[in-house]
């Protein structure tokens, strides 16, 4: 019986292990591919300067400027709303029917198709709100698409601290809003902004959402307020690859394009990586 459940135990690891392999050797193949065709489109001139030429030649600032500004109106919309809302689940709402029905609807969220929060963004922050095609636009409806993967993973960095912390903070006198705030909030943090990066990273690679919304085809300007509208990184590309005046012409361009979203959202997560390395070691410290 044991043999057999030790056999079991290495079949199942090698499993695992061949898993890995495959996901490491894909990923590893989709970014020689892209970095082999692109990095001869890396330049100062194709990072400073805007799309000339009907987008054949120059740069793309616009794109990155706009990315970055739908970023960070997403994540300012996004984290607190979603940290508040995973508080309120894990600590105060209990085990109740509705807090279930709730959970799952966070769950059937996380899964819907990116164009259809694009769609509503467009049918409610567009027109209704008249928002116009706009970088709040944009942000609300990649903040709104982003809240799901933050609220989960937000509730899992609270319930993985341990309950003797509560039960002493309020042993002590604390009230449960004090043990949250002083206690529980800065061992689940590292946790927290771990999650809400990841969530921001795939935000900021998303075509659907903002085409709608925040992205335009063409603008040479930078923003100047929230309500303007912006050329964003994903849209670009899928512009320069479908809709192009002479798509062959910019081949180079678009895997150029490519390299600098992936190393964008490499550059976020490996930023989450190293502030939960630091705040878990400052914790233990």
């Amino acid at each position: 019986m044991i043999k057999k459940r030790l056999r079991a135990q290495k079949i199942c690891f090698f499993l695992l292990k061949v898993a890995v392999a495959i996901n490491g050797a894909a990923l590893a193949i989709i970014v020689y591919f892209i970095v082999s065709r692109g990095w001869r489109a890396i330049s100062w001139e194709f990072l400073s300067k805007p799309p000339t030429d009907s987008m054949t030649m120059g740069g793309i600032l616009p794109c990155i400027v706009g990315t970055v500004s739908l970023c960070m109106t997403t994540i300012l919309f996004a984290l607190p709303i979603g940290v508040a809302s995973a508080i309120y689940l894990n600590e105060y709402a209990g085990q109740t029917k509705l807090v279930r029905f709730i959970r799952l609807g966070i769950n059937n969220l996380a899964g819907v198709p990116s164009i259809v929060f694009g769609l509503f963004g467009l049918a409610f922050f567009v027109i209704v709100l008249d928002m116009g095609v706009s970088i709040l636009a944009g942000g609300l409806t990649l903040g709104i698409m982003t809240l799901p993967v933050i609220i989960g993973a937000s509730e899992e960095a609270l319930k993985s601290v341990p309950k003797p912390y509560r039960e002493a903070s309020l042993a002590m006198g604390a009230t449960q809003w004090q043990t949250i705030r002083k206690v529980v909030l800065p061992v689940a943090f590292p946790g927290i902004i771990t999650g809400s990066i990841l969530g921001l990273s795939r935000a900021a690679g998303e075509t659907a959402p903002i085409m709608y919304t925040g992205a335009v085809f063409f603008t040479p300007d930078l923003p100047s307020s929230i309500f303007d509208e912006v050329m964003a990184l994903p849209y670009h590309i899928y512009v320069l690859a479908t809709a192009g005046t002479n798509i062959e012409a910019t081949r180079h361009l678009q895997y150029g394009t490519a390299l600098v979203l992936i190393s964008l959202i490499f550059g976020m997560n490996l930023f989450a990586i190293i502030m939960r390395a630091k705040m878990r070691k400052k914790l233990k410290g």
